[in-house]
């Protein structure tokens, strides 16, 4: 029996997304033998710092990256907005399945996320979501809140704070039942493939290429793409604070793409919407809106801002 071995970080939401990937992968090829490979990541092993100083994009990656480029590992399952907007060299993202909810969710101790009261403390280790949120409502206390879904969870049961947000997909994929708020894309834009799962591969296995082949879903993957691609050309890090969101529309190809620049503090932000057929040329009408918005200046001001 072929087999093929599969990376994957060791939280409750990684080996979800991984089991998920092995039982899809064994549907398409009833003969395969998937088995799992649980592999220690920088941001697991420093979810007591803040996430900037841990590594930024990449410390959820790099070791299992590393893995697959040394041949000890054949795929590896990632979140999306894990992903660095450059592969190391010799990987690829072989496959993107259908998006889950791509929403931020707003979950508090009592009452709604939308009727917050003044001055509560929210918890995200996220720029972006922190940007967001004080853009929203400048009272709040926005505050560093690292770990799995698990753990913020129960920090916020035991009242570290007063609200969290999370990924709607994260909660969905293990099963959680919460009262939380979906935010809104006005008011909170997701992370770049937020709500997408990213496979990779070697770009040399063609064998693991084409296993994964049934599990892609082509809007998904190309929707993933432009919103990763305008990342990429802002630098490709998660510490800046944007969100970008392409959404497929009824005619064959054809997307919705908007993107947003928040200043860290809130006080300002830049945005741009475009409707029109998917690809490179969508995303580089999208970005060339926000630099006719003075892009460049406010880019030099949020890195100045945080001392990047």
């Amino acid at each position: 029996m072929e087999t093929i071995l599969l990376g994957t970080r060791g939280s409750s939401l990684a080996l979800t997304q991984s089991e998920w990937v092995a039982s899809e992968l064994r549907k398409a090829w009833p003969d395969l033998n998937v088995e799992l490979k649980q592999i220690s990541t920088t941001g697991d092993s420093r979810d007591n710092v803040p996430f900037a100083q841990a590594g930024g994009k990449g410390i959820f990656t790099r070791e299992i990256d590393n893995a697959q480029v040394n041949g000890e590992i054949d795929i590896a399952v990632h979140s999306m907005k894990d992903v660095p907007t450059e592969l190391p060299e010799g990987l690829t993202i072989a496959a993107v399945p259908e998006r889950e909810c791509p929403n931020d969710v707003g979950i508090t101790r009592e009452g709604s996320f939308s009727e917050l009261p003044r001055n509560a403390t929210v918890g995200t280790s996220s720029i972006r979501r922190q940007a967001f949120l004080k853009a929203w409502r400048p009272d709040l206390n926005v505050i560093e809140f690292r770990g799995n879904v698990d753990t913020r969870l129960r920090k916020l049961k035991e009242g570290q704070a007063d609200a969290i947000i999370l990924a709607a997909a994260g909660l969905r994929r293990l099963g959680i039942e919460h009262d939380g708020d979906a935010l809104p894309f006005d008011l909170m834009l997701p992370a770049p493939g937020q709500g997408a799962l990213a496979i990779t591969s070697r770009q040399s296995d063609e064998r693991a290429r084409e296993l994964l082949s049934p599990l892609d879903h082509p809007p998904t993957h190309r929707a993933a793409d432009m919103e990763r691609a305008l990342l990429g050309r802002l630098g490709g890090t998660c510490q800046i604070p944007f969100g970008a969101q392409a959404t497929p529309l009824e005619l064959e190809d054809q997307f919705d793409l908007v993107a947003a620049v928040c200043h860290p503090n809130g006080t300002s932000q830049i945005s741009a919407r475009q409707t029109g057929q998917g690809g490179s040329r969508l995303s580089s009408r999208v970005y060339a809106e926000l630099e006719s918005q003075g892009l460049d200046t406010f880019m030099d001001e949020i890195t100045e801002f945080l001392k990047l």
